[in-house]
């Protein structure tokens, strides 16, 4: 057997195009899954409050419970029949994000727990509300430790984000199954797209990696 890498690189700015998609739909799904799991992260910290528990708590496991592609195939394919007819890049990012803000939601609860309960009784002690203890004390601190296990987060978001090719979008996966379909390569041109996932997450950890040391230099992690 040999293999003819010709086909591919000859398209191979598509695959950059599709690279590119993959990291703008990943962003914007982190950025979203970062903003519920902040929220069901907190509403998960006070069972005593049963209803915003409740509702967090089955939000928390109907994601996590489920798979991604079935959540996926809900927006794309489930809306419609309500007449709701959003565009295929945003049921990507919303399939994404609000599975993503479920894992998110424990880094963030895991995190704001971490902090010494002693300096939320100081900040009490000092005339503060609960709300401006967690906005002013708590959440800076544990903001900073959420780091490392949302830049994990954001690297397996990079690789779940090959699903949404099945939504239409253009992203790397869906470029990578255009040239197959022409050249009929498919090993070539799954071993080029999965060299370019490789390296997407490797420059990502990386980068993650000198954050978090800059971070530890500075006494800011623990």
């Amino acid at each position: 057997m040999n293999l003819d890498f010709s086909p591919v690189f000859a398209d191979f700015d598509a695959l950059l195009r599709g690279a590119i998609v993959t990291v703008e739909i990943t962003a914007c799904a982190l950025l979203l899954g970062c903003a519920i799991g902040l929220l069901v992260g907190i509403g998960r910290l006070n069972p005593q409050r049963r209803i915003v528990y409740g509702i967090c708590s089955a939000y928390l496991l109907a994601f996590r419970g489920t798979p991604l592609l079935v959540q996926l195939f809900i927006w794309f394919f489930g809306l419609p029949q309500f007449d709701i007819l959003l565009p295929a890049f945003v049921c990507g990012v919303l399939g994404l994000g609000t599975y993503s803000g479920a894992y998110v939601s424990e880094i963030v609860r895991g995190a704001i727990q971490s902090v010494e309960r002693g300096q939320t009784e100081a900040a009490r002690s000092l005339g503060m509300s609960g709300g401006q203890a967690m906005r002013i004390i708590i959440l800076p601190q544990a903001i900073v430790r959420m780091i490392p296990p949302l830049g994990n987060e954001f690297i397996a978001l990079i690789k779940n984000s090959a699903l949404v090719s099945l939504l239409t979008i253009h992203d790397l996966m869906h470029e990578g199954q255009k040239i197959i379909s022409v050249s009929y390569r498919s090993l070539e041109t799954y071993l080029v797209i999965a060299l370019i996932y490789f390296v997407l997450t490797t420059a990502t950890t990386m980068i993650l990696r000198k954050i978090e040391h800059r971070l530890r230099a500075g006494g800011m992690v623990q």
